[in-house]
């Protein structure tokens, strides 16, 4: 009976972790990736303070891992001016119309400096699921950046993806047609905080040793711009797709032709969340490429050897 009971313990066991499993890779499917979101859905960054998760109706304000404010959602509708627009949005296909607060508002707002002082700095945006995305202070105080408190057309958010995810109560969008590229301007939705961080201090092995006018540190700014928040190198960056360098760099085991291929357009190898990237030029691929191999020498892996580490 002893016997039983513990096949029967572990069979629950196995049956629970694959149930975790299964959820997580559902929760990894849910944002396409922007370039995403979180976007796809879920890629967490790496950051030396772990900022803690707020409530769904505020949003945080964070600096060097420290807290600095903390707005409610009824504090910050009351305080912003709320504008009413429609426009393209990449994740539904189609115009919508939101109503929203103009980003740099609520930045200055949240940090209490104006904006000649806060566009200095580098951001991370995070959402609630763990998705994080790098944003320099130019694009933060970009002309057309929103935060829509509001899906005017379905009350209670018309659901994207393909878990049909709630992008409320706070989601990123952008204004403009020149805005549209999930490339360049990406949509964390769900937002819960929005964090003043060194890129160098968040993702501290990510850059490779090479010139600045390197063929490698051309690739390292493309794949800051456009991959980091859906994949990290060295364990810094996004989750949603394969780390690219540790336990071994996608040049180690994948050949340069395929590579290129797979990054202009993914759908021809096989159906994923992974964007299609057709304004990528050769010579972009040819820096990305020189970024991969520049970066299988200097592997950083907090997680070697470490049971189950992921």
């Amino acid at each position: 009976m002893r016997a039983r009971r513990q096949a029967l313990l572990a069979l629950a066991a196995c049956a629970l972790t694959a149930r975790a499993l299964t959820a997580c890779d559902e929760r990894a499917l849910e944002r396409p990736a922007p370039v995403p979101a979180a976007s796809v859905h879920a890629s967490p960054a790496s950051s030396p303070t772990p900022v803690a998760a707020p409530s769904p109706e505020q949003i945080s304000f964070v600096r060097d891992g420290k807290t600095v404010r903390t707005l409610p959602r009824a504090e910050l509708e009351a305080a912003l001016r709320q504008e009413q627009w429609t426009a393209f949005d990449p994740y539904y296909n189609k115009p919508k119309t939101y109503r929203a607060v103009p980003l740099a508002a609520l930045v200055e707002r949240g940090f209490g400096e104006p904006a000649a002082a806060l566009v200095k700095n580098d951001y991370v945006v995070r959402a609630r699921d763990g998705y994080a995305v790098p944003l320099p202070g130019a694009k933060v105080f970009e002309k057309g950046g929103y935060v829509a408190v509001a899906d005017v057309e379905v009350p209670a958010w018309e659901p994207i993806g393909q878990q049909r995810a709630n992008p409320g109560p706070f989601y990123l969008v952008w204004r403009e047609a020149a805005q549209q590229s999930l490339d360049t301007h990406p949509r964390p939705w769900q937002l819960a905080s929005i964090e003043i961080a060194p890129f160098e201090a968040t993702y501290p092995h990510t850059a490779p040793l090479t010139a600045a006018d390197a063929l490698a540190t051309r690739g390292f700014h493309i794949f800051r711009e456009s991959c980091i928040a859906c994949h990290a190198v060295n364990r810094e960056g996004g989750r949603v797709g394969p780390d690219l360098n540790v336990p071994q760099s996608i040049v180690e085991y994948r050949p340069e032709a395929q590579i290129r291929a797979y990054i202009r357009d993914p759908r021809t190898f096989r159906y994923s969340a992974m964007p299609a990237h057709p304004t990528f030029t050769e010579g972009d691929l040819d820096g990305l490429v020189a970024y991969f191999r520049a970066m299988k020498d200097r592997k950083h892996d907090p997680e070697a050897g470490k049971a189950g580490g992921r």
